[in-house]
């Protein structure tokens, strides 16, 4: 049995998604027993020229939304990037998981060879769907969620690798 492209991606955006969930929770417990305000970890960066923990938790939602979209043929569900606090981001993370879940395994079979073209303010990347999923999205959604575990635990969040990894 071989795996599809559904099967690589999107079982792996949920479960980084429910890590992120229990890290996002860990992170409001920590604010509020050390007194912050949430802009002190939701306005958070690693360093000036990324984005901050909110854009990072945006864009992994992104990433995980546009294979469904670009790989699975459904609509695009537009997401304004509104998110201010604790509870948008965990609305904005569920709202993608459901989206995810929506997403029949069948909508990405054999879609290995169809081109996804990734439009950006530089031009234009061409993809396979294989190496749009494989060499782009996956790496992309990592990133991201790596970033915003990195920017919690830079911050002083409780967290360590079993929390990022899951349990799951």
């Amino acid at each position: 049995m071989s795996l599809s492209l559904y099967d690589v991606s999107v079982p792996a955006f949920l479960r980084g998604f429910a890590n992120l969930s229990e890290i996002l929770k860990k992170a409001e417990a920590f604010a509020t027993e050390k007194g912050l305000s949430e802009n002190d970890l939701t306005d958070a960066r690693l360093i000036e020229d990324m984005l901050p923990l909110i854009g990072q938790i945006q864009r992994a939602s992104d990433t995980a939304k546009f294979v469904a979209v670009r790989v699975g043929g459904i609509e695009n569900v537009p997401m304004a990037d509104e998110e201010k606090t604790f509870a948008d981001l965990h609305a904005r993370i569920d709202r993608t998981v459901e989206i995810l879940k929506g997403l029949d395994p069948a909508s990405m079979a054999d879609k290995e060879g169809i081109e996804v073209v990734l439009k950006t303010r530089n031009g234009e990347t061409r993809f396979t769907g294989r190496d749009y999923v494989l060499g782009f999205a996956l790496p992309n959604f990592y990133f991201h969620v790596t970033t915003a575990y990195a920017i919690l635990r830079h911050k002083g969040v409780p967290i360590g690798k079993m929390d990022y990894l899951g349990t799951r």
